[in-house]
């Protein structure tokens, strides 16, 4: 599942999830970051986010993190967003980048001749090869064939690198990552259908399911990825259980 990591403070407007940091531990999509303490009380599903899986009650989600917590973006076909270009690094086209999930090493394991896909904040995305990569200071540092020099590295800025799903590691038993429950239906045990969910956030206690209710009640709610309000999730089946959503409102 994923690592903890530390996060920035909360995005304008986001509501507090419960308090109390969850036990559990889980992987992620970037660098892994040491697991938490065992939970006593296990999940029924684990969790990790893109690139290293996340468990559900007790474990974080398997997105990528960043500063403030907020979803990352939707992934389009089979292509999951795992880092965004942050800046030029230097003269010589380097990219510094910021990894959604600082617990996965997925790009860092990909670097000689792996090839990406570019998603420009315009929309445009083309496929691109990470010649070089290493790690400096908390971050990774890429070189894009083609990129040779700042003004090229400059025009990449907050372009976002999508990585194939089926190149992310493989699943554990009771494993999940997060980016495959967008779009799963979120019901109670009663079958009752709440909506459906959108992404994954992160703050600094946990991390929360983000779902868009359905029916005569508008709004989205953020469900805590603990064991007193998740239960059984299928990522296959596009289901996740809630048990409730007192006080979620």
């Amino acid at each position: 599942m994923a690592r903890a990591s530390r996060r920035g403070p909360q995005a304008p407007g986001a509501s507090s999830p419960p308090q109390g940091r969850p036990k559990g531990s889980a992987r992620h999509g970037r660098k892994p970051a040491p697991p938490p303490t065992p939970s006593t009380t296990k999940p029924k599903a684990a969790a990790k986010p893109a690139p290293k899986p996340a468990s559900p009650p007790a474990a974080r989600s398997t997105h990528e993190g960043g500063a403030a917590p907020r979803p990352r973006a939707t992934p389009r076909g089979d292509y999951i967003p795992v880092a965004e270009i942050a800046r030029p690094h230097g003269v010589q086209g380097e990219l510094r980048l910021k990894i959604f999930n600082p617990d996965s090493d997925l790009l860092s394991r990909r670097s000689t001749g792996a090839s990406v896909r570019l998603r420009m904040p315009d929309g445009e995305e083309r496929e691109i090869t990470i010649s070089t990569a290493r790690d400096a200071n908390k971050a990774l540092l890429i070189r894009i064939s083609g990129v040779d020099d700042r003004d090229a590295a400059e025009a990449l800025r907050g372009a976002v690198l999508c990585v194939a799903r089926e190149a992310f590691p493989p699943l554990e038993e009771g494993e999940f990552y997060a980016c495959d429950l967008e779009g799963a239906r979120a019901i109670l045990r009663s079958g009752e259908e709440i909506g459906r969910v959108t992404g994954v956030a992160s703050y600094p206690t946990c991390d929360v399911l983000l779902v868009e209710r359905s029916g005569a009640v508008a709004g989205r709610l953020e469900v805590p990825l603990l064991p007193a309000y998740v239960g059984q999730v299928d990522a296959k089946g596009g289901t996740v259980e809630l048990l409730t959503i007192e006080g979620l409102d």
